[in-house]
């Protein structure tokens, strides 16, 4: 079959489970992940719009083989989706990413902490740790900016929050517990402030409605009147703040 079959595991722990993937042929540097789901119906194959991950979906009663043929069959529509995923950004010196909206390089800096001065963030240190000191600067600003942000948007409409988390999530950029607690993308310091401060209106409109219906949608309107152009500059730039990598 033209097709390489490639393997690994995910993390140390013994009680993880196995991660297969797949190659083929002629997308050799697109990782294929198999993913047995028992609720599906048919075979799938998905490209991650926030991180590029492809994954092909096998049903209860599928076999690897036919999902394999089923990955071949489809490998024009994969490739056309995988060039529309935006470039991935490694963290080095003379690289430029996105900081609050604004295209910013990284040149050497001096001191302990990187700043900002115009489209330059002066990160100080050698390149071989700025990565990880990078990272450590945008979610102490991502964490500030977005406990404003919340606190005004919940006093606005008169509600409490338990807690505030920062993590690296792929599939969503906040969540909102029953219990109150909002978890949010360390990532969106990197977007416009208006987009992280839709974020954030959206997640505190969950303390009232923790669903997705015309009365949650009204108190996103009231505290968000542009959450429209906000929530698409996400669906449509969102991918960009994932393709910068801060890990080789």
């Amino acid at each position: 079959m033209a097709l390489s079959s490639k393997m690994r595991f995910a993390g140390k722990a013994p009680a993880k489970a196995e991660q297969r993937f797949v190659t083929l042929r002629d997308l050799p540097d697109v990782q294929i992940k198999l993913h047995n789901n028992a609720r599906a119906r048919r075979y799938g194959l998905r490209v991650s719009r926030s991180g590029g991950a492809v994954t092909l979906t096998i049903p209860a009663r599928g076999t690897e083989k036919d999902a394999l043929e089923f990955a071949l069959a489809h490998q024009d529509w994969l490739r056309e989706a995988v060039a529309r995923l935006p470039p991935v950004t490694r963290i080095r010196y003379g690289a430029s990413i996105l900081y609050e909206g604004t295209e910013v390089q990284l040149v050497p800096g001096q001191g302990r902490l990187p700043v900002q001065e115009g489209q330059m963030l002066f990160v100080p240190g050698p390149e071989d740790r700025m990565a990880r000191k990078l990272e450590s600067f945008l979610r102490h600003h991502a964490r500030r900016r977005l406990q404003v942000a919340t606190e005004q948007y919940a006093a606005q409409i008169g509600q409490s929050f338990s807690a505030i988390t920062l993590r690296d999530t792929r599939s969503r950029w906040g969540s909102c517990s029953s219990k109150g607690a909002l978890s949010y993308s360390w990532r969106l310091i990197m977007a416009p402030p208006e987009v992280l401060d839709y974020v954030a209106a959206h997640e505190v409109a969950h303390l009232v409605e923790m669903n997705h219906s015309p009365a949650f949608w009204a108190i996103v309107e009231k505290l968000r009147p542009d959450w429209r152009a906000e929530r698409r500059w996400l669906r449509d730039e969102g991918g960009r703040l994932h393709a910068t990598h801060f890990r080789d």
